[in-house]
């Protein structure tokens, strides 16, 4: 019975949100073009469930592009209106139209002839009639058994709200950078902004040795930088190239007297680079790529200037 009855609840959502498909048209360009071209910020206000599902349109709006905060009514008629101000944009919303809380906010609002968008489930309603735009958000009913949990009516409100979301985010073009800067700390922001001299190591933390450096000298450096290979550097402090620890192992496979090697008859030469400006995703890209665990970065002459390792790009979250 249980199985049935939650099949049910899916089924009736389901139908809810459908059914707001046809209900995109005249009223709803006229809310996007007044939130388009909005010089404030959009207040999102709703009272009990309403209000929770207004927080998340709010921060989805927020985070698409479209400055927005959320207003309970509740709170607004006790000092919270001054929040509001008068290049703002508001959108009501409420199931019944009728919730006490909205009046005096409401009456608060159009004298300061701010705009009201109402996404309602009753047209009839005052909160329909004293909006600018009203949305349709009605059901034909609630998934819960009594009709009276806000179940359906919710979940068309938000599917409401992300397509107002959507059509903003298309309307300003936004982009994937657009997008990426306003959530610089998840893993889209990463891909974006994280670059590769913010990882890497510097300084003395450098693995390098000339290219006259003798056999012990180099697997001394490697050994103790800790990044399983070394930069070569030329007299002038130059990249000449890459002794990793694959290399060693080629060099112990084909030479019996390690000891006469020098740097310059073990470095891979023209090893892949990287520059500091590079994104970290690219280095990334390039490590994958290429099969190898460690990229020199050098600077517009080719001197190097830090050393970056596969693990420590993969600890970013990066991948």
């Amino acid at each position: 019975m249980s199985i049935k009855k939650a099949q049910e609840v899916i089924r009736l959502e389901a139908e809810s949100v459908k059914a707001l498909e046809n209900r995109i048209g005249e009223n709803f360009q006229k809310a996007i073009d007044i939130i388009y071209n909005c010089k404030g910020k959009i207040i999102v206000a709703g009272v009990g469930k309403s209000g929770i599902i207004g927080k998340k349109i709010s921060a989805t709006l927020s985070s698409t592009g479209t400055p927005s905060v959320f207003l309970n009514p509740s709170d607004s008629i006790h000092g919270d209106l001054g929040i509001v101000s008068s290049e703002d944009v508001v959108i009501c919303l409420s199931k019944s139209g009728e919730s006490d809380e909205f009046r005096t906010f409401i009456s608060v609002i159009k004298r300061m002839k701010i705009p009201i968008i109402s996404m309602v489930g009753k047209l009839d309603s005052f909160l329909a009639g004293s909006s600018d735009v009203v949305i349709d958000v009605s059901v034909k009913e609630e998934a819960c058994p009594l009709d009276l949990a806000p179940t359906s009516s919710t979940t068309a409100t938000l599917a409401m709200g992300d397509a107002i979301a959507v059509a903003l985010l298309d309307k300003r073009n936004f982009t994937k950078e657009d997008f990426a800067f306003l959530h610089p700390g998840g893993d889209i922001g990463k891909r974006f902004f994280l670059k590769v001299k913010d990882i890497m190591y510097t300084g003395d933390y450098i693995p390098k040795v000339g290219e006259d450096a003798p056999f012990k000298e180099v697997v001394m450096e490697m050994n103790s930088k800790r990044f399983g290979g070394t930069c070569v550097l030329n007299s002038d402090g130059t990249l000449s190239g890459i002794i990793t620890d694959g290399d060693l192992k080629r060099t112990l496979e084909k030479n019996v007297d390690l000891y006469s090697l020098k740097a310059s008859d073990m470095m891979a030469r023209n090893p892949k680079i990287v520059k500091q400006e590079d994104l970290a995703v690219f280095a990334l890209n390039k490590m994958k790529q290429f099969d190898i665990m460690q990229v020199p970065v050098v600077d517009e002459k080719m001197v190097p200037v830090g050393m970056i390792h596969l693990h420590d790009v993969l600890k970013t979250g990066l991948t």
